[in-house]
């Protein structure tokens, strides 16, 4: 491990805590957890639950391990029975960190995205009077995740967001300006480093015999769960009638999950097609630069792949209003339409770099070293947008007779 850096006079060291559920949330936090790791003047702990501890997604809680890092909590806020139960989800991860939390009393607790655990992070955060931290709010998206995003951003104290449209949205929402700060994606860090897998030892590793292949990722949209059935069913049509090679990777644990897997089983055994529980997120990025779309509802195609200008295939409503870019096209779960854009011309685009420019574990660690963010009132007030105005002239208005 490379000695600490230096970064500021900080009395006591700070202990930040991070909260990861999913393969995907612990790659998005990962480059911060290690500015914080290698920093002088912090504590790190990681709180890993959710999908991690599932045996079925790949028992992901040993990559956070592999990764370097020896401060773990892990909890099981979920077995087969309520695995896709989103509500006793929330409460048994909130009934965990909330014991945690009082025992290792950490001074920020840092959350990603829009998921359950994250949501469990800011209310136990904001019930404690812990600093809570949000990466990645004021994002849009067209399923519940938007409601999850949102309510966390309300009970969070600190914004670390990807861009200004992110920064204008948490301003609109009444989030006070001085805590909303624009860092960057940070998965993007890794994205644009050094340090990602070469393709063979990817495709070795998990055993993909394909030379040209695309990726699918395909989650449930828990607002139209009645239709969930029917629209995999038209997805799986079009990928089994477009003849391509596909490296298809398990949906998330959402309420529905149950439904993707049991119609995913028809493709099992198919030559042209290679099943994973999960990947290790940088082999992920290599076998997505290197893919020649990816295809399905994931916020991957709309985040990660324009990064390297990778074509998507956006599929359904699940990514509704998100970032819309050259190399994205929409289409609706039906096996005709979605055939038709899998036949279609896909071609590569130059890289976009909307959400980061590879700099934002940089940037987080400049902010943690500025005293006035560890003063942030725990005690939030709503920002009118009204007050942020010239005040307007006081002469009366002249009505219309």
């Amino acid at each position: 491990m490379s000695r600490p850096q230096e970064i500021g006079t900080i009395m006591e060291p700070k202990r930040i805590m991070f909260v990861t559920g999913t393969r995907a949330d612990f790659g998005k936090l990962k480059p911060l957890m290690e500015k914080v790791r290698d920093t002088a003047g912090f504590e790190y702990g990681i709180f890993a639950t959710g999908m991690h501890m599932l045996a079925r997604y790949g028992s992901t809680v040993l990559e956070i391990t592999k990764a370097g890092f020896d401060r773990i909590f892990p909890y099981i806020n979920q077995d087969a029975s309520v695995n896709s139960q989103m509500d006793l989800v929330l409460a048994n991860t909130i009934q965990g960190l909330g014991h945690y939390v009082r025992e290792s009393r950490p001074d920020m607790i840092v959350i990603h995205g829009d998921r359950i655990e994250a949501l469990a992070g800011a209310i136990v955060g904001a019930l404690n009077d812990i600093l809570v931290a949000h990466v990645e709010g004021g994002e849009l998206s067209g399923t519940i995740d938007e409601l999850l995003r949102h309510s966390i951003s309300k009970l969070s104290h600190v914004h670390f967001v990807s861009n200004e449209d992110a920064r204008r949205r948490l301003v609109q929402m009444g989030e006070a300006q001085e805590s909303v700060l624009v860092i960057g994606s940070p998965d993007i860090d890794i994205m644009l480093s050094s340090r990602l897998p070469a393709l063979q030892e990817v495709k070795s590793y998990y055993s993909v015999p394909f030379d040209d292949y695309s990726i699918v990722m395909y989650h449930p949209v828990v607002t139209e769960l009645p239709a969930l059935r029917g629209n995999i069913r038209e997805v799986l049509a079009a990928l089994q009638g477009s003849g391509s090679n596909y490296v298809v990777i398990y949906p998330n644990n959402d309420s529905g999950s149950e439904i993707i897997m049991q119609e995913l089983e028809a493709l099992r055994g198919q030559e042209r097609f290679r099943l994973l529980p999960s990947m290790r997120f940088e082999y992920f990025l290599t076998l997505l630069k290197n893919a020649t779309s990816i295809v399905g509802n994931s916020s991957s195609g709309i985040h990660e792949a324009p990064v390297y200008g990778v074509p998507t295939i956006n599929i359904g409503t699940r990514q509704l209003n998100r970032f819309q870019h050259p190399s994205i096209v929409n289409v609706p779960e039906d096996a005709t339409m979605l055939l038709e854009a899998l036949r279609g011309p896909i071609c590569r685009v130059p890289p976009c770099f909307h959400f980061g420019d590879g700099e934002s574990a940089t940037r987080f660690a400049a902010h943690l070293r500025d005293p006035d963010l560890w003063s942030t009132p725990r005690q939030k007030q709503f920002r009118d947008l009204r007050s942020l105005r010239p005040p307007v002239s006081a002469e009366p208005l002249a009505l219309a007779v």
